[in-house]
């Protein structure tokens, strides 16, 4: 299958590890060449290292903080030419509401949610000129509404709508918005949240697996399963989908 992608230009957030990790692998294994973005500068030079070594494309590492509004700018504008984004950096704190304090809560939105919003609309901006891109949102959550997680689900539940939102009018410029909504995934992000629950709940950070939810398939998904989805969602083999978010939770909603 011919995805189009080899020598497009790939922008990923959030990639020195996990999910954004796994899909600069993908996308480079697909010939695109990349500029990767996080905030660990070691992990993520790292990353870029052996990625370029072992694909043969171009990456270009850019260390930086989502949460500044002006280095967002900064760093869209120094790949004004890239076909696809993929806004996957954040991490936000699990909690109730009464355990997550204003200033997390506006930390964490601060990277995410408007981090998301800042780089799409910068982004939007070079695509629509020249009527033709991809914006992929890796959002999380899904239709999952958690009271141990709410930050996260509320943060989720806002780039749902501002995907759909923004997706379903971008087609009128050529550009193509949607969202992917990963199931529970073997990260080091989501073993931090599984022992943040096990705490809450059992007060044992150590008793995490029993803080895990009935999985389907019996198993996490693994972040290349998920990296397959948006370099899919990108790619030319989808040019019909935006204004959507796909969800990838193998039916873990309705159990």
């Amino acid at each position: 299958m011919d995805l189009g992608l080899s020598g497009a230009q790939v922008v990923i957030t959030g990639a020195s590890a996990g999910i954004g990790l796994a899909s600069a692998h993908a996308f480079a294994q697909a010939g695109a060449d990349l500029t990767l973005v996080a905030r660990n500068a070691v992990n993520l030079t790292a990353a870029a290292t052996e990625i370029r070594s072992r694909y043969g494309v171009t990456v270009k590492p850019i260390a930086m903080d989502m949460a500044s509004s002006p280095a967002v700018v900064e760093m869209i504008n120094q790949c004004p030419e890239a076909s696809v984004l993929v806004n996957n950096a954040g991490a936000v704190p699990a909690g109730s509401i009464e355990s997550v304090d204003e200033s997390a809560w506006r930390a964490a939105w601060d990277v995410k949610v408007f981090g998301y919003i800042n780089a799409t609309r910068e982004m939007l901006r070079h695509m629509v000129a020249r009527r033709r891109g991809v914006i992929v949102n890796v959002i999380g959550g899904g239709v999952l509404n958690r009271y141990d997680y709410v930050c996260g689900t509320s943060g989720n539940a806002a780039l749902s709508a501002f995907t759909q939102a923004v997706g379903s009018h971008s087609t009128d410029h050529g550009v193509r918005v949607l969202g992917i909504h990963p199931p529970p995934t073997r990260t080091e992000r989501y073993f931090a949240l599984a022992r943040r629950r096990a705490k809450d709940r059992l007060g044992d950070e150590s008793r995490w697996k029993e803080a895990l939810p009935d999985l389907p398939f019996r198993r996490l998904a693994e972040p290349q399963e998920v990296a397959a989805m948006i370099v899919f969602a990108a790619s030319n083999q989808a040019t019909y989908l935006s204004g959507t978010c796909i969800t990838m939770d193998g039916g873990l909603a309705h159990r």
